[in-house]
């Protein structure tokens, strides 16, 4: 990232912040040492999510599980107290409310900073609750018989997740049935420790299908060769750039878009005979898919926003930022992922997974 636009945006993170801290400060009811708690508290929430996020490494894993898990909420409760002040700064203008409300105020200061902790409280309840996807597939491409796929996307193993999670999902998995285990990528949330000292590649062999993936943007930020070691020894088949045969249908694993290197899809999916399957984790460019013939494209890495309003922002990002699409002859499906990135929090979206059966009429 360009120098000057990282200092733009640390720039207006400050200045945001320092009005949250003003907004706190003339809300809180009491002496000015209450005050002073209050606005220590959201500061030293906001270091330790700064502190965790560089110092991470070299902190004791439960330590670092702690700093991680704890300060990213912290980006949850500042995006709503800023959304809570602002809105209550324009209902005010319009005099729906008194100035008061904002300025020693024992029902402001409830009603916003409650209704922040409690919608951040159902939005962890809610993140828990992983939904069920289903899409059947017709072809009239020959298949040697009917197949049964699960798909998954942005697991994000790592200091904010559990083993105790994973088993949890690969239970779900084999309860499928699948014949074959498909993933868009991201695995990995922001370093491979937590997985490796975990032990986190035992638990994949529990699988009852074949599983295989591509790489995620994640598995470049923390260490490609690391999470190549990984999947070596998980049982996972890694595809970069190549396309493997699998029961009369294709698999085509594209490399993320954050390696420069990556081959065209051109290259990769020419002389596909049968039905194919991409598997690209970022949904960008999805006329490539379409020009190249391929019958189903798998991606994630949008999250679908992960929280509201910045769901509005992905669907403005993307063609397709979450669920069933098409173009010409070629369907596409965007996950909102099984997992999270960082707090482990959804509001407005849900986690899930997809069913795909393929069959001949």
């Amino acid at each position: 990232m360009n120098r000057y636009i990282l200092l733009t945006i640390l720039g207006l993170l400050l200045c945001l912040n320092i009005y949250i801290c003003w907004r706190l400060w003339r809300i809180t009811p009491g002496i000015w040492a209450v005050k002073a708690a209050v606005v220590f508290i959201y500061i030293m929430w906001m270091t330790l999510m700064f502190v965790s996020f560089i110092h991470i490494e070299k902190m004791p894993l439960r330590m670092a599980r702690i700093a991680y898990s704890v300060g990213n909420t912290w980006l949850i409760a500042f995006l709503y107290l800023l959304l809570a002040f602002i809105t209550t700064r324009i209902v005010i203008l319009f005099r729906l409310l008194p100035v008061s409300f904002l300025k020693d105020s024992p029902l402001g200061f409830f009603i916003i900073t409650g209704g922040v902790a409690l919608l951040m409280v159902a939005g962890h309840i809610n993140y828990h609750r992983t939904d069920r996807k289903e899409l059947t597939i017709i072809t009239d491409k020959p298949l040697e018989r009917e197949l049964k796929i699960v798909l998954i996307s942005d697991l994000h193993l790592g200091y904010h997740s559990r083993t105790a999670e994973l088993k949890r999902w690969i239970e779900t998995i084999n309860a499928e049935n699948p014949d074959l285990v498909l993933t868009a990528g991201d695995f990995v949330d922001r370093s491979m420790r937590p997985l490796i000292e975990g032990g986190y590649a035992e638990y994949f062999h529990r699988l009852k299908a074949p599983i295989w993936t591509v790489f995620g943007n994640h598995e470049y930020y923390s260490n490609a060769h690391q999470a190549k070691q990984f999947f070596e020894k998980a049982g996972i088949r890694l595809l970069r750039d190549e396309k493997a045969e699998f029961a009369g249908i294709t698999v085509v694993g594209r490399d993320d878009r954050t390696n420069p290197a990556r081959k065209p899809l051109s290259a990769i999916a020419d002389n596909i005979k049968g039905f194919s399957i991409l598997l690209d984790h970022q949904p960008y460019h999805l006329e490539e898919a379409q020009n190249a013939g391929i019958d189903f494209q798998f991606s994630g890495h949008t999250h679908r926003g992960q929280v509201w309003p910045v769901s509005w922002i992905t669907d403005l990002m993307y063609e397709k930022s979450w669920g069933h699409h098409r173009r010409g002859n070629t369907e596409y499906y965007i996950t909102s992922g099984l997992g999270i990135w960082g707090a482990r929090i959804r509001i407005g979206t849900r986690s899930e997974y997809l069913v795909l059966n393929i069959k001949n009429p």
